[in-house]
């Protein structure tokens, strides 16, 4: 449809799409999925799209929410330009409202909310008149006066489209234009008494800034018939807007609804919007997701007309492609088990001397060079890579196995020492000087490579890793409490050690560290914080890859 009318009319041509947030909380993935395909669509088509807020609730609305999605949209590598507001078109569409009264298409209600939703009636059913229905014109113009001038109480009085009770959609049914709200808005102060409701403000709000196309997610499809009548009954001279649904984004794992988010919030189950397991821009950002990789999904899963849910292991696998490409590498251990190498050598005075080794900073980008890495012969390697009685297929430290340290030598265990209760102390290992880099001189080939910390050199770490916020994968399915499967367990902060090249990690910069995944240093982290903060953003095993494999 946007090809042949970026082509054949009817708008000569001209593109233009709009972006309506609420200004009452922060955006999430699927606000993604709505800002990359309006923006895309325009900017495909050489039109424009403009950032407007929908602020016609003014008991939950607030300045630094405007903020806030501006900075959220220019982290996404959106450009959103000087946004417009729906209030700035309040005087239009009271004035476009009053013509309505007197063309005997809108009155005033006495009704309360409960009322006129009980007799709207429903989908095999008539709706019933309002005993209000048929005032005149005269006293439906006082009694909205009135209503402006703030001499009823919220909720006292409404005004009503008048279209047709019995329509067989249920958005036709007198649909409510205007209710009264007595509170203070955060950009027009105590002005204004009555506040449009959002399908009287959307609609007018397009057709007053000339937008062509309204891109809206496919609860709205019932609402097209309104968004229309409304526009005939206003009279533009020009074509108005057309409105296209497109299937929401909703991801596994997670809960996407506005009032279940402040839920996480309010109740403490998370630190705050930008928790790292919020599915917000903003926790996506401190996690570590790439805003490239964010768009790049969005533009994957496309636009269907059918509502889903995409599984969040392709988000990730998004996530991780890009960090593969552009992450520099560093190494970490985050449960760290001591190893001694007995034959290194020493001073005079018997301390250990250092050495440097030479790491590749990132092998899939040859100009990302190299890094050198302080080795001593005292070590921290993960715990995980050593077992006293290893299984047949596992090839990691044993004793009086061999193994590669990355970028050093191979090592052999020789010793466990242990505590009274069993547990592993330190390892005695001895390493072949001869192996500088990794290679042995005859050829012998070793199983398994393992990363490392120099103990001396070593710099302490927090890191904090996930599981899932919610265990079940589509939480809430079946009208249960989506609450009922949260993850108490969902976060675990780990003190780890690390090579001192993690101090110079900037805020916010993503790193992989070797064989563990990807890390985002905390946004929040001063440059000297010592210990600094990583979110582990997502693993290296590609989960998305074996959805696949079980799927087909």
């Amino acid at each position: 449809m946007l090809k042949e009318h970026s082509m054949n009319g009817p708008y000569g041509g001209r593109v233009q799409t709009r972006f309506p947030p609420e200004p009452n909380g922060f955006l999430h993935i699927g606000h993604a999925k709505s800002i990359t395909l309006n923006f895309g669509v325009a900017d495909e088509f050489a039109g424009e799209c403009r950032l407007r807020f929908d602020d016609t609730n003014p008991e939950t609305e607030d300045a630094r929410f405007v903020d806030a999605i501006q900075e959220d949209l220019r982290w996404l590598g959106i450009d959103p330009g000087e946004p417009a507001f729906a209030s700035d078109y309040f005087g239009q569409l009271h004035a476009w409202a009053v013509d309505l009264i007197e063309r005997g298409l809108a009155y005033v209600d006495d009704q309360d909310a409960e009322t006129i939703s009980k007799n709207r009636g429903g989908f095999t059913t008539p709706g019933t008149n309002s005993p209000w229905r048929d005032r005149s014109v005269e006293e439906n113009l006082d009694l909205f006066a009135r209503m402006k001038a703030a001499e009823f109480a919220d909720g006292e009085k409404v005004l009503r489209a008048k279209i047709d009770m019995n329509h067989e959609n249920m958005q036709m049914r007198d649909p409510v234009m205007y209710r009264i709200r007595n509170q203070h808005h955060f950009r027009t102060g105590d002005q204004w008494k009555i506040y449009p409701t959002y399908d009287w403000a959307h609609g007018q709000s397009d057709a007053i800034e000339g937008t062509t196309h309204s891109l809206c997610t496919l609860e709205f499809d019932s609402h097209r018939p309104l968004y229309d009548w409304y526009h005939e009954a206003i009279g533009l001279d020009t074509d108005h807007p057309r409105q296209t649904e497109f299937a929401r984004l909703n991801l596994t794992h997670t809960v996407m609804s506005k009032r279940k988010l402040l839920e996480l919030v309010e109740e403490g189950h998370v630190d705050g919007w930008d928790d790292a397991r919020m599915p917000t821009l903003r926790g996506l950002r401190r996690r570590g997701h790439p805003p490239e990789a964010i768009r790049d999904f969005c533009g994957h899963i496309g636009i269907a007309k059918v509502n889903g849910v995409h599984e969040v292991e392709l988000l990730e696998s998004f996530v991780r492609t890009r960090h593969n490409r552009h992450a520099l590498r560093r190494m970490a251990v985050l449960d760290p088990l001591e190893v001694v190498i007995t034959n290194w050598p020493t001073d005079e005075r018997g301390v250990g001397q250092s050495d440097i080794r030479t790491a590749i900073n990132n092998p899939e980008d040859e100009t990302a060079g190299t890094r050198e890495v302080p080795f001593s012969g005292r070590l921290f390697i993960e715990r995980d890579d050593f077992m006293i009685d290893p299984p047949k297929k596992f090839f990691r430290l044993a004793p009086g196995r061999e193994v590669r340290l990355r970028a050093g030598y191979f090592i052999t265990c020789d010793e466990v020492e242990t505590g009274p209760d069993g547990e592993i102390i330190r390892l005695l290992c001895s390493y072949d000087p001869e192996t500088a880099g990794g290679q042995a001189p005859d050829g012998r080939k070793v199983k398994a490579t393992i990363h490392w910390v120099s103990a001396e050199h070593a710099l302490d770490v927090d890191v904090a890793l996930y599981e899932r916020l919610f265990t079940d994968e589509h939480p809430g399915s079946g009208g249960d409490d989506p609450f009922a499967s949260l993850n108490s367990q969902s976060r675990e902060v780990r003190l780890a050690k690390a090579e001192p090249a993690v101090a110079d990690i900037a805020p916010g910069e993503v790193v992989q560290f070797e064989r563990l995944g990807y890390f985002a240093r905390d946004l929040d982290d001063d440059p000297a914080a010592d210990p600094t903060f990583f979110h582990r953003t997502v693993g290296l095993r590609d989960e998305w890859a074996k959805i696949q494999k079980r799927q087909s």
